[in-house]
């Protein structure tokens, strides 16, 4: 049977794909909500065949934390995300990831790159990864300065108040440009636009 450490913050996100994997008999699943919490399993639990990392989960430190979980676990590790950037899932793959998960992959394709990734071998996701993209996300954006400024507050947690007071502007004004922001990255809301921002590096 092929047991897998899943870690992800996201409660819903976490137990619905455990459930769907377990649903699969090869599968053992583990699962933990922070790095820290990863690797108090994988002390505990080992050996793994694979381990996937959320990218945004509490202790990750961008891919600082699949440098741990890989010097920890004598098995793959892999990084799963809804937000991040095709450079990021570049950046990860550079950094020794043994695949790049999407968590909009659909059930099926989730599955094949689980198994691909436990025989040891490495998952790109092709259509994510594809060159049409813009090798820098940033650049396609074409934020002006101040819309930077203000993107880097909102990836801080800052709120209109201090954004505005921070960049001596008025906070109308920030919110006009939080308007045009979400639009140009494709945000849902404020906590979506901070989720891109930190993704693409605004911090």
């Amino acid at each position: 049977m092929t047991r897998l450490l899943l870690a992800d913050d996201h409660d819903l996100v976490r137990e619905t794909i455990a459930a769907y994997l377990r649903t699969q008999a090869e599968f053992e699943v583990y699962v933990a909500d922070s790095l820290d919490a990863a690797l108090a399993v994988e002390k505990d639990k080992a050996p793994f065949d694979l381990v996937l990392l959320d990218f945004k989960m509490p202790g990750m430190d961008s891919l600082a934390g699949l440098a741990i979980m890989r010097a920890r676990a004598n098995c793959p590790v892999a990084i799963l995300s809804g937000t991040a950037t095709p450079e990021v899932a570049r950046r990860a793959l550079r950094s020794g990831a043994a695949g790049f998960v999407p968590k909009t992959l659909d059930p099926q394709s989730l599955i094949s790159a689980v198994r691909q990734m436990a025989r040891g071998e490495i998952y790109k996701p092709l259509e994510f990864l594809a060159p049409d993209v813009d090798e820098n996300p940033l650049k396609s954006l074409k934020l002006t300065p101040r819309e930077r400024d203000v993107l880097v507050g909102v990836s801080q947690g800052k709120s209109n108040k201090e954004i505005a007071r921070d960049l001596d502007i008025q906070e109308v004004t920030v919110k006009l440009h939080l308007k045009t922001l979400s639009r140009k990255l494709g945000a849902k809301n404020r906590t979506h636009a901070a989720m891109l921002a930190r993704d693409m590096g605004f911090n």
